[in-house]
């Protein structure tokens, strides 16, 4: 083998190193090698703590030489320190008890290393909402006011029909027909096609909100319109064919009225129900409030066409069903903002709080005006633009703030923590056989 070529140095190195560490440091007769040359020697028991231990040809090693590291029991040679290595002529060599740089120590003994990781915040990924928001737009917020009006002014032309008051039964039945002809046009333009309300009707499903909706206002609608079309009996000829529809009309319309009415507050708060039943946060955790907020204010905007539209004399219902309206709205409106912890947010800020602060506003306005202007046409019509206008804001506010609650993730994520947090603090919920205190 040739001296210059870089096998010769590796060979040279090695038997340097085996004439001063000797054959037990390096797999050699009498050591004990497990992988590579990490051996042990046994020491001389003759030489006590003080004695010799075997050295590079078998005899000992004075023992006042360095031994090196503390890591190895028995003789680390004197390769194995600094020392060793510059009196051997070698390149130093790291002592086995001194760690790398950098890697940190083990604590906690055999569990390994102990980190104390910083309680995580929420997050998504890059900020992006979780939850894809309502693709619903401006036209099923208008559908929520248009539904709610249809019902409650049915509800006011019913009280109309049956304590003899003409123009308030009129001016509801007329109104409850114009709305929900407005509400069937804003949810079949919401569908895109006509022919999927129609589809809709195969199907009757009572744990659904939306199968449950479409067939209340398939059977609103008709009464609805047989009851409005009856307030023109009194324009058709009294004989002839003609004259039979004018007979007949008027019974047929106090029936389609009370129908109507029958129908109505199914028509007033299934909508609640419907936007409680999806995934979205501020909508799902309001489920017991919903439905009641929708039915105050189906009543209010009922008792505002009632104002507008009917003589002081003959508003004394419409009155009684903005009080009872305003206080349904108020009070499902105070527990939304007050009751859902951090979901009320949505509802208390951007635009749905400015649209909700507006509608508690004209709805206390209204109310006032309508028990106090009894006499008063002027103060009455003003009342009852105020109640519809409250009305709108509120179904808006509505909505906006569940669209407000899906694209925030935090709306998402937080309220989940907090679940999870407080089902950890009850603890494990144990049932079944053996789960009781003796076993049984």
């Amino acid at each position: 083998m040739s001296p210059e070529r870089p096998v010769g140095d590796l060979f040279r190195r090695f038997r340097d190193r085996l004439a001063v560490e000797g054959p037990h440091r390096l797999g050699g007769p009498g050591g004990h090698t497990g992988h590579g040359a990490k051996v042990t020697p046994t020491p001389d028991p003759a030489g006590g703590a003080g004695g010799a231990w075997p050295g590079a040809n078998g005899g000992p090693v004075p023992a006042g030489r360095e031994r090196g590291s503390r890591a190895t029991a028995g003789d680390p040679g004197p390769a194995r320190t600094d020392a060793g290595a510059r009196e051997a002529g070698l390149a130093p060599y790291p002592p086995r008890d001194v760690e790398p740089a950098g890697r940190p120590r083990r604590r906690g003994g055999r569990g390994g290393e102990q980190l104390t990781v910083p309680p995580a915040t929420f997050t998504s990924y890059y900020g992006r909402p979780i939850l894809k928001a309502p693709v619903w737009k401006w036209d099923i917020a208008a559908y929520l006011f248009t539904g709610g009006l249809a019902a409650g002014s049915s509800l006011l032309a019913a009280g109309g029909q049956l304590t003899g008051r003409p123009a308030l039964r009129r001016a509801g039945r007329v109104t409850s027909l114009a709305a929900v002809s407005a509400s069937a046009y804003f949810l079949v333009n919401d569908l895109g096609k006509p022919s999927r309300f129609h589809h809709m009707l195969r199907v009757a499903k009572l744990t659904s909100p939306m199968s449950m909706g479409t067939w209340i206002l398939t059977a609103f609608g008709p009464a609805a319109g047989v009851a409005a079309v009856a307030e023109a009996a009194s324009w058709l000829p009294e004989r002839g064919l003609l004259g039979f529809g004018r007979r007949l009309l008027p019974p047929a319309g106090d029936a389609a009225g009370l129908v109507a009415a029958v129908t109505a507050p199914a028509l007033a708060t299934y909508t609640g129900v419907l936007l409680a039943d999806t995934a979205v946060p501020a909508w799902h955790e309001a489920y017991p409030e919903l439905p009641t907020i929708f039915a105050g204010s189906a009543l209010a905007s009922g008792a505002g066409v009632g104002l507008l539209a009917a003589p002081p004399a003959q508003a004394g219902p419409a009155r009684r069903f903005a009080v009872a309206g305003a206080a349904l709205e108020l009070w499902g409106s105070h527990r939304v903002e007050n009751r859902l912890g951090l979901l009320s947010e949505p509802y208390a800020t951007g635009t749905a709080g400015r649209l909700l602060r507006a509608g508690r506003a004209l709805t206390a306005a209204g109310v006032a005006g309508a028990l106090v202007g009894r006499r008063s046409r002027v103060l009455s019509a003003l009342s009852g633009g105020a109640l519809l206008a409250a009305s709108v804001c509120t179904r808006f506010g509505i909505f906006h703030g569940g669209v407000a609650s899906a694209k925030d993730p935090k709306y998402t994520v937080v309220p989940q923590r907090e679940r999870a947090g407080r089902r950890e603090s009850r603890g494990p919920e144990v049932s079944g056989p053996g789960a009781g205190p003796n076993g049984g």
